[in-house]
């Protein structure tokens, strides 16, 4: 850790013991001395009792992904020690609480260990277990203040704000970020090599996770109906959603404009979506991989008898249960092709939390133009961590995009309505609303049905209509957002990624730059892939693609939908959980090519 305002803090504790406050403490006080922070936390599926890791990156260059190091371990659980340690980079430093005998194995010539007694410490100073239990957490924050050169007088700042109703908390946090500061400055050389100097370059930016994003984005889409069942890693998104409608959403008599349903499982909350959809409000549901699963046959069903809904899938490491708490990019198949028979469905992979925001917007837009499900890939790194991003621009001129609905007036000057009736040649019929005009009613069918909305077993009736379905798919491919494409220069290899693994494939771009090896970038941002990408693969000689699964799943997804030649579509795949991260990307990079120059 030489170079400044570049350092990776890992902070070792137990679930359940408040540890999080701390460690977002820290990571605040950093962000608001203008130094670009992000914050990952690995975490139990446990309530409490078990391990868990939060992990500060400080970059003053500004990346987003994980480093793939540790500078500073701050081991607080006792059985993790050994582990924590082991993971701690060569020529780094572990912070432990001294207050028990440090066991023999905690050695390592290459790691500087440093204890600190901040139970003894803080036993002393406070009263009640749990008090000392919280304040041991707030005193090693103290402790990184004094070695790392963190301003005081921010953290000052962030306490009175956070307790501005309880000044004797703020007073008592303020007095173990003391214990921790002085003990330090008193017993170690502070500051460490390589500690922080502030910068200006946070300004115009806030730290925000994507399920807070996503709430606020289906808000500003219009949302009024969320119906959902808990379910991690998204169940914050549901929640996110409903303190921003207590806000925004009631007026000053108490009346509330919007309706949150907690259903009895995911099938009867995707049926209440699509109950209200079918009444022209817009409305969501946040889950997970395992609840995809279980809403397969309604999403099929508001595939063919063409509902618009948007879903919000914070993916997690499957299959079946897996580890909740952990990410992955694994349900694109899944989702790509909800439901049995033949369907294929709008996929849309924000790669931040701002892109959370903004394509909440574009979902309930492009469902409701494309009366069709849309569904929303974030996953667990993005929806559950800690992300600095810029300021969201809030456009009061924004008008939602309803698409072909038939007015009351429009329908009293037609002959006769006919719901799958394709009369633009895009694929996409008009639909009407309940109670809008009699003119406007017909049966909405899951089962077979022919473009004039009769009920159908003929095989030509039935197949006219799964084939305009295919025509609207060709049109979503022109609507849907496009890839974000980066051409350093003219390279004959390149590299695709979806979703938050964005993040680790920009920084390893200008790693392999610096080390020569040129290569430009493709962000897909949506499903179906845009004519754009296409050509981009045309245009180079071998391309990588990179996903957090198993399974190659994104390239599949480009082989089925754009018919490329699997030969160039060379596999980078992470998959064990942890978000991906630079050097994973870089040695696998490299791997790939020497194996190509080999050949």
């Amino acid at each position: 850790m030489a170079k400044v305002n570049d350092v990776v803090i890992k902070l070792a504790t137990v679930n359940g013991t408040g540890s999080a406050s701390a460690n977002g403490l820290l990571m605040k006080s950093i962000f608001r001395m203008g130094i670009p922070v992000v914050g990952k936390n690995y975490f139990p599926s446990n309530i409490q009792g078990l391990p868990t890791w939060y992990e500060v990156r400080v970059t003053g260059d500004g990346y987003r992904a994980r480093a793939g190091r540790v500078d500073i371990m701050v081991a607080m659980n006792a059985q993790t020690y050994a582990k924590d340690l082991a993971a701690v980079s060569p020529g780094g430093w572990l912070i432990y609480d001294s207050t028990w005998p440090r066991s023999n194995l905690l050695v390592r010539e290459d790691v500087t260990v440093l204890g600190i007694p901040l139970s003894r410490m803080c036993n002393e100073h406070f009263q009640g277990a749990r008090t000392r239990i919280l304040m041991k957490n707030i005193a090693y924050v103290g402790a990184l203040a004094a070695l790392l050169s963190i301003d005081l007088d921010v953290i000052t700042q962030l306490l009175q704000e956070t307790f501005s109703s309880k000044k004797h908390l703020a007073d008592a946090n303020m007095e173990a970020i003391m214990l921790g500061h002085d003990y330090a400055v008193e017993h170690f050389p502070c500051p460490l090599p390589g500690a922080l100097v502030p910068m200006d370059k946070t300004k115009g930016h806030i730290i925000i996770d994507g399920n807070t994003a996503a709430g606020l984005g289906c808000v500003y889409a219009g949302a009024t109906v969320g119906a959902w069942y808990p379910i991690t890693p998204s169940t914050s998104l549901m929640d996110a959603f409903k303190a921003f409608c207590q806000k925004y959403r009631t007026d000053e008599d108490g009346r509330k404009r919007f309706c949150i349903i907690q259903a009895e499982d995911e099938l009867a909350a995707i049926g209440m979506v699509l109950g209200a959809t079918w009444n022209g409000a817009r409305a969501f549901t946040p889950t997970s991989g395992p609840g995809i699963s279980l809403m397969s046959e309604f999403i099929g069903f508001a595939y063919y008898s063409e509902l618009p809904a948007v879903i919000f899938n914070v993916q997690r490491t499957g299959p079946s249960t897996g580890m909740p708490t952990r990410t992955q990019q694994a349900d694109l198949l899944a989702c790509a092709y909800a439901s049995h028979g033949d369907t294929r469905h709008v996929l849309l992979f924000p790669a931040n939390p701002e892109e959370c925001f903004y394509m909440a917007k574009d979902a309930f837009d492009l469902a409701d133009e494309l009366q069709t499900p849309v569904m929303v890939l974030s996953d667990l790194d993005i929806g559950m961590n800690d992300w600095m991003c810029p300021e969201f621009k809030w456009d009061d001129s924004y008008e939602p995009r309803k698409g072909k609905v038939l007015s009351a007036e429009q329908l009293e000057s037609i002959q006769k309505f006919h719901r799958y009736l394709d009369t633009d040649g895009d694929g996409i019929p008009y639909r009407t609303l309940p109670g809008e005009h009699p003119k406007g009613s017909y049966f909405t069918r899951g089962s077979g049905h022919n473009k004039y909305g009769a009920y159908t077993e003929d095989a030509e009736e039935y197949q006219d209509v799964v084939d305009r379905l295919l025509v609207k798919w060709e049109t979503a491919r022109k609507m849907v957002p496009e890839p974000d494409i980066r051409y350093a220069k003219f390279n004959k290899s390149a590299i695709i990624a979806i979703g938050s693994s964005d993040g680790a494939v920009r920084e390893a771009l200008d790693r392999l730059n610096a080390e020569g090896v040129g290569m430009n970038y493709c962000r897909i941002k949506a499903f179906p892939f845009s004519d754009s990408i296409r050509d981009f693969i045309a245009s180079h000689e071998r391309v990588y693609v990179v996903e957090q699964n198993r399974d190659a799943q994104l390239r599949s997804l480009l082989i089925l939908d754009l018919e490329i030649d699997p030969a160039k579509l060379v596999p980078v795949l992470h998959y064990n959980g942890i978000p991906l991260n630079a050097g994973f990307v870089v040695r696998r990079v490299l791997e790939e090519v020497a194996k190509g120059q080999a050949a």
